[in-house]
């Protein structure tokens, strides 16, 4: 209320990639839903990237939002349309069975990171990627921040991952991440790991 002139843009598209608990829209807070613009898609749950079909929720805004994909995009295929609609309103059962996929890869994967000196990183609740603190993985390797970890991880050991700040500004004192994704197969994943875990040990300097 304090703020009551703001609107607030949800992005909900792993809305449906949750693996503890369930997802709770920021629309669903008393006297949140007027003031709350909601967009969702298929490419995450469904795994329809190539689609390209999302959609925007606010009663108020609607007609604008029309108005502007109308003379910027003109519209999506009728096809993808109605595959969208038929991903949305059919049986949840394959996006169910990938959840659970991607579960056990998240598993794997914090397992891996925190198996390896340097590097700490928290089980994340949903989506696909994990956020490993590399800090003291910096260090070991004498490398000032995690985007010259990541060129050199890249260069050197074949590993493709983002540093934190592409992800917008650091705050003072919050270290050094990088964003691994885990939508791979398990045996990616492992060999990922295992490359991370010689990259550290065969460029460690203390």
């Amino acid at each position: 209320k304090k703020y009551d002139n703001l609107w607030i843009f949800s992005d909900e598209v792993y809305s449906r990639i949750v693996y503890d608990g369930e997802f709770a829209s920021i629309a669903s807070i008393p006297e949140m839903q007027e003031r709350t613009i909601i967009v969702d898609g298929v490419s995450k749950a469904y795994a329809m990237t190539g689609w390209r079909i999302g959609f925007a929720a606010n009663e108020k805004l609607a007609p604008y939002l029309s108005r502007w994909v109308t003379n910027t995009d003109s519209c999506a295929g009728h096809p993808n349309q109605y595959a969208a609609l038929a991903a949305l309103t059919g049986p949840q059962d394959e996006t169910e069975r990938m959840v659970e996929t991607f579960k056990k890869r998240r598993d794997i994967i914090v397992e891996g990171l925190n198996g390896i000196e340097g590097i700490k990183c928290l089980k994340p609740g949903g989506a696909f990627y994990v956020w490993p603190n590399v800090t003291e993985a910096c260090r070991m390797v004498g490398v000032k921040d995690a985007e010259e970890f990541r060129k050199d991880l890249l260069y050197k050991a074949g590993v493709a991952v983002l540093s934190d700040i592409h992800f917008g500004f650091k705050n003072e004192g919050e270290g050094d991440h990088l964003r691994f994704s885990y939508a791979t197969s398990e045996e990616d994943i492992r060999e990922g790991l295992k490359r991370l875990r010689r990259y550290i040990e065969e460029n460690r300097i203390s």
